[in-house]
């Protein structure tokens, strides 16, 4: 048969097992993979000097040698005193270790199978304690710690059962001896491995979460924008619909209202009307694909300056005092132009009732010959700030408007503690925009 059966789960399992031993602890074991330094942004890192902060970073590296002094200091009280077995002792039970406890900074899973191997020959120069003397013992502990600690919790539970594992054949295949750690060292390293396994869950975890508010926090950010940005592309659309079907009508009815016009000029008026019609039919087409199904084009016209007193005494009526002022001669501006300064102003009043209970406001319009200006500024609240429960993105949109209008803001706090928006947005001149038309209209 060419077919090849499933395997089973339990041979599956068993595969993954072998695997995941094999990438652990047997693929590049002596490879160079050096301790970082501890991070200085801790709450009590930060509370030392600069110099001395500087120099917390490396407390994982001087605590690993200070335990390998210990180590080696603990091996030649073992040595025994007899000059002929004095040198293989030390190398055995005090520099060996030693040396073990301090691979766990450049190679830590070699340091692990450097431990393994030094067990028997430590257990045979000691001559008393049963495989593990008391320098291995401490310093197979301080490996199995370290390394479980620079790696995944699996690489852990791996250790652990070689541990055990290395205990169990020699504890048969040795003589009894009174003094026998292998089951001490299984207990306290299985203690010692499962806090460290918690830790790094728990560490691991928190990073995820922290991931995981990052992408969402991203994610609202983004698709506020999007909303933000269709709010303001179906406005446009409302608005400049309406003065297409304006001209559509115009230029429909305006033969009518000339008596024996030329055949010429009622050809015009036909062109121009099927170009509005045209133009519009292609501008709900493209711009209508960023209606939502439920969106209801609005009855009434879009707002503009004009309403702004309506809007002033709905604030008002909220309980937030405000003051306008308008400076220059005041003129009628493009519909797009009015919409996005009425929506700026009512943004900014919105930001100050949500954000500055009890406090007052100043609305400040300017008419330039160069364009718009807009001041909304507000005092420091004097009652109590609750959380608001909008997504903070106002600033967004309003920079969103004036970004499609080529148009300038800035938003910062003021000196009494309140908040102040300005904007202004250019606006080309009347006469600049006639003289081409009137050229046109004579040329026709």
């Amino acid at each position: 048969m060419t077919e090849t059966k499933s395997r089973s789960p339990e041979y599956r399992m068993a595969a993954g097992a072998l695997g995941g031993l094999r990438q652990d602890l047997f693929r590049a074991p002596f490879a160079y993979r050096p301790l970082a330094r501890m991070r200085t942004d801790g709450p009590l890192v930060r509370q030392l000097p600069q110099r001395m902060r500087e120099r917390a970073a490396w407390t994982p590296h001087a605590l690993i040698g200070a335990i390998a002094l210990f180590v080696a200091v603990l091996g030649l009280a073992e040595s025994d005193a007899f000059a002929l077995r004095f040198m293989f002792d030390t190398i055995a039970l005090a520099l060996v270790p030693a040396i073990t406890v301090l691979m766990t900074l450049v190679r830590p899973v070699g340091a692990f199978w450097m431990s393994m191997a030094l067990t028997p020959f430590a257990a045979v120069a000691s001559g008393g304690y049963w495989p593990w003397t008391p320098s291995t013992f401490v310093s197979h502990l301080v490996v199995l710690t370290v390394v479980a600690a620079r790696t995944r919790p699996r690489t852990a539970g791996w250790m652990w059962g070689l541990t055990v594992l290395l205990g169990a054949v020699l504890e048969n295949f040795g003589s009894w001896h009174p003094t026998s750690t292998a089951t001490a060292v299984a207990v306290v390293s299985a203690f010692a491995l499962l806090v460290v396994a918690v830790v790094q869950i728990r560490r691991d975890a928190e990073r995820e979460v922290t991931v995981q508010r990052t992408v969402t926090a991203v994610e609202r950010d983004r698709r506020t924008l999007l909303e933000e940005r269709t709010t303001i592309a179906r406005e446009l659309h409302d608005v400049v619909a309406h003065h297409m079907s304006v001209v559509a009508i115009q230029a429909e009815a305006a033969p009518y209202r000339v008596e024996n016009p030329p055949p010429e000029l009622e050809q015009a008026f036909v062109t121009i009307r099927e170009n509005a019609v045209s133009a519009l039919t292609e501008l709900r087409r493209v711009l209508g694909v960023v209606r939502a199904e439920d969106y209801q084009a609005p009855d009434a016209p879009q707002p503009t300056l004009a309403q702004l007193d309506g809007l002033l005494a709905n604030v008002r009526e909220a309980g937030l005092e405000t003051e306008k002022t308008t400076t220059g001669a005041v003129r009628e501006l493009p519909q797009g132009v009015e919409l996005s300064a009425y929506r700026i102003i009512q943004e900014a009043l919105s930001n100050t009732l949500r954000h500055a209970p009890g406090a007052t406001a100043k609305v400040e319009i300017g008419y330039v010959l160069g364009g718009l200006g807009l001041r909304v500024v507000n005092g420091p609240p004097t009652g109590p700030v609750k959380a608001s429960p909008g997504a903070g993105h106002g600033i967004t949109g309003m920079r969103e408007r004036l970004a499609m209008l080529n148009g300038d803001m800035t938003a910062e706090p003021t000196e009494e503690g309140g908040y102040e928006i300005t904007a202004f947005i250019p606006v080309q001149p009347a006469a600049d925009t006639d003289e081409p038309r009137k050229a046109q209209v004579e040329k026709v």
